[in-house]
């Protein structure tokens, strides 16, 4: 019998520019299936998870940064934590559509308990994404 936890899925919405940006950006580029929708606001599927592009131009572009291992980490943003192959897969993907990078694919914290692979990069609204992978997933919370 498996101890591996079911976890549920999250939901987060997000404010976009334009509804068509996000379909690409997030539909395509990303390959997250496409849920739910109206004129308003899309429902992505996002590696099992829901989250929605409200159309609010005005709430876009928050520009925050902290500092983590030497670099200006966005202080909003969100991501998912991938297998390192699917997190290559997509760095790859990236880098070949032209994707500016806020923080270029890396491996931070080396030879740390919470060693990972991260990239930054921003959606066409300017909403942050990380995406990451750990060496060792055990250490996701470790301290």
């Amino acid at each position: 019998m498996s101890t591996q936890k079911t976890l549920p899925p999250f939901h987060l919405a997000f404010p976009v520019r334009d509804l068509a940006e996000a379909r690409r950006f997030y539909g395509e580029l990303l390959g997250c299936p496409e849920g739910r929708s109206s004129d308003q606001w899309i429902d992505f599927d996002f590696h099992g998870h829901q989250i929605v592009a409200h159309l609010a131009p005005e709430e876009c572009g928050s520009t925050g940064t902290s500092s983590v291992d030497a670099h200006n980490v966005p202080v909003r943003h969100f991501g998912a934590v991938l297998e390192m192959g699917a997190w290559e897969t997509l760095a790859d993907k990236l880098r070949k559509a032209g994707t500016r990078f806020v923080i270029e694919p890396y491996v931070r914290f080396k030879g740390e308990v919470g060693e990972q692979a991260t990239m930054f990069f921003l959606d066409p609204s300017g909403n942050a994404l990380e995406f990451k992978s750990f060496k060792n997933l055990d250490s996701l919370f470790a301290k």
